[in-house]
């Protein structure tokens, strides 16, 4: 089933729904399943481009599919595949990358949830403007070219922006498959980076913040975006997605990154939940310790460092502070 077969068919209706409509809209997240509440958040925000753009609102824009179709129906009406693709593309990554890493600088200037963060130490403002500057430059100069440069291999190996959209069987299927390709490569490459002459040359731009915050996840020598990246585009390439698998898939794979590189351990951090995932914790070891003894490699999920016992140095350090947590517990 492809995602139109959730509604009715969405023929020549491109407009998004009206803002009277939203708390039944909003209803229809509460009683879907989580699939369908994520794909609602999805469609609402490429209906608000519509919106923005000044198209007239239309009634009958209700249901999730037609909301769907309706706001992907006005993108390939409006833009070619290889602005959608390359254009498209960065504007999303850059969207949610800036959205979501930049609340991290105000809460360590401010002293905001100072109790989560896991370093005691804060980057300047100096540095962080640093970061913030090289950052635009490497997007532009660097990640821009190379997704203009990779599109006609995306389009050799199948990636299509028509209609109809994919299930989301298939959608959930690639992206797992990319987080687990991309765990692997990325393993491999960021232990090569950690040699003694390509740490020196190339990685140690990354680790030039000690103490990590959400946007220095991106923040590396133009080599090292270019080798690593590799580890992002490699899925989709094989698999050849439909773009909007793609958007989810570079969506998910950027709000991680920048989780990982928060340099805050919240309560309600993924890794309290899930076995197998990094996070923040995880990773600011990672660039507490010489680029020697450093350890903690993985990308999303830690099954490559717990394989081949790079994260000893971590899980030895997590035992001692439960260790003295439980001490500290029976002297109250």
């Amino acid at each position: 089933q492809s995602v139109s077969s959730y509604g009715p068919a969405f023929l020549s209706l491109v407009r998004p729904a009206p803002l009277q409509h939203l708390p039944y809209i909003l209803s229809l997240s509460r009683r879907h399943t989580l699939s369908s509440a994520l794909s609602l958040s999805f469609s609402l925000s490429l209906s608000a481009a519509g919106w923005l753009a000044g198209d007239r609102v239309n009634p009958h824009c209700l249901t999730m599919a037609s909301m769907i179709e309706s706001a992907w129906t006005y993108l390939i009406t409006n833009f070619s595949d290889f602005q959608l693709a390359c254009l498209g593309s960065f504007f999303l990554h850059e969207s949610v990358f800036f959205l979501s890493g930049l609340p991290f600088i105000l809460l360590e200037r401010a002293g905001w949830l100072s109790k989560y963060k896991i370093q005691t130490k804060n980057n300047s403002p100096a540095a962080q403007e640093k970061c913030i500057t090289r950052l635009l430059l490497y997007h532009f100069c660097v990640n821009l070219p190379l997704m203009m440069a990779s599109y006609p291999v995306f389009r050799l190996m199948g990636m299509r922006s028509t209609l109809p959209l994919p299930s989301w069987k298939v959608i959930s299927t690639q992206v797992f498959f990319y987080f687990i390709l991309e765990d692997f490569v990325f393993y491999w490459g960021h232990r090569i980076l950690h040699t003694k002459w390509l740490y020196k040359h190339v990685h140690s731009v990354h680790h030039e913040y000690a103490t990590p915050f959400g946007l220095t996840s991106e923040y590396a020598h133009p080599a090292e975006i270019l080798f690593l990246g590799f580890a992002t585009i490699v899925g989709p390439a094989i698999t050849g997605p439909h773009l909007i698998t793609l958007w989810l898939w570079m969506v998910l794979r950027v709000l991680e990154t920048v989780e990982a590189h928060c340099g805050y351990h919240f309560p309600w951090s993924l890794s309290n939940f899930l076995p197998l995932y990094g996070g923040a914790d995880f990773h600011d070891y990672h660039h507490r310790l010489l680029y020697t003894k450093s350890g903690n490699y993985s990308s999303t999920f830690v099954y490559m460092d717990w394989l081949f016992g790079t994260d000893k140095g971590y899980r030895r350090l997590k035992e001692l502070k439960n260790d003295a947590c439980e001490i500290e517990g029976k002297e109250m």
